[in-house]
This record gives C-alpha cells, sequence and structure tokens, in this order.
C-alpha cells in the first residue's frame, strides 16, 4: 500500500542520503531510510531480549530467526 504525502526535507540532507544508498529519486531515498530505521530498532529490540550476549549474527540469521517465530 502506498500513501501519498508532502513533507519539507532539507535539500542537501536528501541529496546525501541519495549519494550514500545509491538511489535516483527521493522516493526511493526515504523509503530505503525508514527501512534502515524500521530494521535498526528491530535488532536493537532482538539485543534487548536477548541480553548483552556478543552472539555475532548476521542479517540472514535474524531473518531466518523472524521467520521462525
Amino acid at each position: 500500500m502506498h500513501m501519498r504525502t508532502t513533507i519539507d526535507l532539507e535539500e542537501k540532507l536528501i541529496q546525501k542520503v541519495m549519494k550514500l544508498l545509491g538511489v535516483k529519486t527521493k522516493r526511493e531515498a526515504v523509503q530505503r531510510a525508514l527501512e534502515s530505521v524500521i530494521a535498526q530498532k528491530r535488532r536493537e529490540s532482538l539485543q534487548a531480549k536477548l541480553g548483552r550476549l556478543d552472539l555475532k549474527l548476521t542479517l540472514k540469521d535474524l531473518e531466518q530467526m523472524r521467520r521462525d517465530d
């Protein structure tokens, strides 16, 4: 599902994100940035649930753990 919205962004900031992510559109830059924040917060949540163990989990490992739930 897509939602059309208007937001004010600093041009330099969005250009920097576009360059870092290697994307050509502002829409894709915002989409990828939001996905990145969600993934980071999920990792932080999982780490909090697992405690402070240094498990050296990869993204693939975490995705498999999510599917197993």
